[in-house]
């Protein structure tokens, strides 16, 4: 009786994973291991647990306060597919911090490449040089060697890798040598016109973002700087003519918030910069 539980449960997980089509794919760039039916079993499993904690914290502030409590058995199911589809999630939120990490090397890993190329290195050499130099990067170029030494062909070897890399410039210079080696040209010239490239890219990125501090230092002076000095100044004004108490809870949820704008600030800051150094 319980394996046939167990099978019904797993169909059903099964299906669930069949609405994402391209989810394989994202655990496998993401570097999860995972099934599909797995990683989707482990979502509502973890969602549950969420929102079992909200629910109960919930539960607990209405009843101190003394407020409908009927309203959870409303909310719960909402709670519920929130944390399902945010931690549905994951697999993007890994590939994206892959992506960051693979372009902070991408350019002198590039370089590296086609300087040693251009010395007369073998491209298997060359690569194993790559990943014994580079943290990130290098792990992928170790995987791709490995293969090789396991007995797959070198170009098959990059049309895997080219299918599961998590960022778009390194996809690109895996596919540069693909063609190189299936027309015979110089790997070296083709990957020089690549890197140019995505250089060129980079450096727009940082272009970008540095428009985009003006208006976001503009947003922090007025909302975490000039709002909250002439704001509390006005507010404890008010308060002397209308006979508004400021009490200590309001206080410290005012500086709550204040800081809780500034945290979301240094978090707007910090996720719209490039991952690029130079």
């Amino acid at each position: 009786m319980i394996k046939i539980k167990t099978r019904a449960i797993s169909t059903v997980f099964q299906r669930i994973s069949k609405a994402f089509p391209n989810l394989k794919l994202k655990l496998k760039q993401a570097g999860m291991e995972e099934k599909p039916e797995e990683f989707i079993k482990k979502t509502f499993v973890s969602a549950f647990y969420m929102t079992t904690g909200v629910v109960v914290s919930l539960f607990l502030v209405l009843a101190k306060l003394n407020l409908l409590k009927g309203v959870l058995f409303f909310i719960v199911p909402i709670i519920f597919l929130v944390m399902v589809f945010y931690m549905i999630r994951l697999p993007d939120v890994r590939i994206r911090k892959k992506e960051k990490d693979i372009s902070k090397e991408i350019v002198f890993a590039g370089r590296f490449l086609i300087i040693e190329l251009e010395s007369g290195v073998p491209l298997y050499n060359a690569m194993i040089n790559i990943s014994r130099n580079y943290e990130v990067i290098g792990n992928y170029f170790k995987e791709l060697t490995d293969k090789v030494d396991l007995g797959t062909s070198m170009e098959d070897a990059l049309n895997e890798a080219v299918e599961y890399a998590p960022s778009n410039d390194f996809r690109k210079i895996l596919w540069q040598i693909i063609n190189s080696l299936r027309t015979g040209s110089d790997i070296a010239k083709s990957l020089y016109s690549v890197m140019e490239q995505i250089t060129k890219d980079q450096m727009n990125e940082v272009n970008k973002y540095g428009k985009k501090l003006n208006p976001l230092a503009m947003f922090y002076m007025i909302v975490a700087v000039i709002l909250p000095s002439l704001g509390m100044t006005m507010l404890i004004i008010l308060s002397s003519f209308i006979q508004f108490e400021l009490s200590l809870t309001v206080l410290i949820s005012l500086a709550g918030f204040l800081g809780f704008v500034q945290f979301m600030f240094i978090a707007m800051v910090k996720f719209s910069r490039p991952a690029i150094d130079f």
